[in-house]
């Protein structure tokens, strides 16, 4: 069957993941065709598919460090059909290189269950999404996961509640003396569009229906028996669990406030949504329903590039 395919063999996962990486990459830039060939032009392709590399192998590191799915790599598989269900969030550098940043504070935020150099990875994970939110303002809203993550390890040290706020300082400390530098003006590096807009008449096409309803439709259904699964978790993994939810939410959240819906903001919503749906699946008794399931999920992306 297909999902035990995928789940025996790493080998084919990654190279699954490649492939379809590689194919949501180069799907996105066929209205490029036009654009004059210059080696800035290459250069900047080379370093837009590096980076989606670099965060799929961020996020599978992340995802394996802290035991969040069973070691069979279906998250990073879902996430390249994520990338080429809405291949537009290849498409937008900036937008990439924030979500890389966000992944890195997650990945310390998570880290905490260790309680080991809390202080360090509260101002790193403070530090990373302060970074992000230069690149796309609405990225800042993931300090709202720092501050859950504290809730969720009943951290009652008032200096531990603070380092956030002082790490997001920092950040904005380097900023302001970078942007007077290179700009002699206090706030021209923060570029980032601050505007909210609920206008969504970009997603009325087929397309973008059919593939924000689908991650959206299986995203709750999924949900529902994560948040489930939660409490048959160990206890020093609870808390790992609910930030990924929390960390969903408030994607969503700036999937709303985007300013400029092209479908690229979705990008922040695939790796906790990956997870969400992995756990799912790795719970699922009726075989004929996980190979159902899954079959939407791997090939409704091939399908809508048809349209």
């Amino acid at each position: 069957m297909i999902t035990s395919i995928f789940n025996n063999s790493k080998v084919i996962n990654f190279v699954s993941v490649f492939i379809i990486t590689v194919l949501a990459f180069l799907t996105a830039r066929t209205n490029l065709v036009s654009e004059t060939f210059s080696t800035v032009f290459v250069l900047n392709q080379l370093f837009a598919f590096l980076l989606c590399a670099l965060t799929i192998l961020l996020f599978s590191f992340i995802v394996s460090k802290n035991n969040l799915a069973k070691s069979n790599n279906f998250e990073i598989l879902l996430f390249s059909l994520f990338l080429l269900l809405l291949e537009q969030t290849t498409s937008h550098t900036n937008i990439l290189i924030s979500n890389f940043f966000v992944l890195l504070g997650i990945r310390r935020i998570i880290s905490l269950r260790s309680q080991k150099s809390i202080k360090s990875k509260l101002f790193d994970a403070a530090l990373w999404v302060g970074v992000a939110s230069l690149f796309y303002f609405w990225a800042i809203l993931f300090f709202i996961v720092i501050i859950m993550s504290l809730f969720f390890y009943a951290d009652n040290n008032v200096r531990h509640w603070v380092i956030p706020f002082v790490g997001s300082a920092t950040i904005f400390s380097i900023a302001v003396a970078t942007s007077v530098i290179l700009h002699d003006d206090y706030f021209e590096i923060f570029n980032a569009s601050r505007r909210i807009s609920y206008d969504f008449s970009r997603y009325n096409s087929t397309t973008y229906i059919v593939a924000i309803t689908m991650l959206i439709s299986f995203g709750i259904w999924s949900s529902l028996f994560y948040l489930q699964n939660i409490k048959k978790q160990k206890r020093d993994l609870r808390a790992s669990f609910k930030i990924v939810i929390v960390a969903a939410l408030v994607s969503f959240v700036v999937v709303l406030f985007a300013p400029d819906k092209n479908g690229s903001e979705f990008l922040f919503f695939f790796a906790p949504l990956a997870i969400i749906i992995t756990n799912y699946i790795q719970t699922i008794q009726d075989k004929w329903f996980k190979e159902i399931f899954f079959l939407i999920l791997l090939v409704m992306p091939f399908l809508l590039l048809m349209l």
